[in-house]
């Protein structure tokens, strides 16, 4: 069931934009993690998701859960969605289904901000040339204190305990994970 934050479109276009930096393709777990440190970097900046998807902690650092099922196809995905951006996995990469559709992110991934582009730029420019497997170790780091060892599972991190691990007050936390709460209940009413 997805959650009624998440908007598949726009991790789609948020994936597609880190694709076309890359130039088309990535190795897929350093997708996972740029995506994961955008979502983070956009509700440090702003309180605000880029992709609404559940977080959690899994063996090799925290990721988008959602993201991660169509990743790997086990949710199906919405018209203008997750396989309209971007091809089926094959070795471990990820690529653009059709890189000819994005000639600027500006004007082709309508469905981002200019916020979600901005924290996008950011996360690339300062991790697009990290390799994964040091993604992987910064990920498991005190860079992300919120990551917790699932013990070979995985275990939700909840907004509030992020809030507070990105540095807001816990009157702070509290306010921004129930203005996500409502914002949640909202999309589940119209849905």
């Amino acid at each position: 069931m997805k959650a009624p934050l998440f908007n598949e479109i726009r991790t789609a276009q948020a994936a597609a934009f880190l694709l076309f930096r890359a130039g088309g393709k990535l190795p897929l777990i350093k997708l996972v993690k740029l995506l994961y440190l955008a979502e983070r970097l956009s509700l440090k900046k702003y309180g605000e998701p880029i992709t609404g998807d559940k977080l959690v902690s899994m063996p090799h650092g925290p990721v988008l859960s959602m993201t991660y099922d169509l990743i790997n196809g086990a949710l199906p995905s919405v018209d203008g969605g997750w396989e309209s951006w971007i091809s089926d996995r094959a070795s471990h990469m990820v690529a653009l289904r059709d890189r000819s559709r994005i000639r600027s992110p500006e004007t082709d991934l309508l469905h981002l901000s200019e916020s979600d582009l901005e924290v996008l730029n950011e996360v690339w420019n300062e991790f697009g040339h990290w390799d994964r497997w040091d993604l992987v170790r910064y990920t498991h780091s005190e860079a992300c204190p919120e990551w917790e060892d699932p013990e070979g599972s995985s275990r939700p991190i909840l907004h509030e305990i992020l809030f507070q691990k990105l540095g807001y007050s816990s009157e702070e936390a509290a306010a921004l994970t129930e203005r996500l709460r409502e914002q949640s209940c909202l999309n589940a009413s119209f849905s």
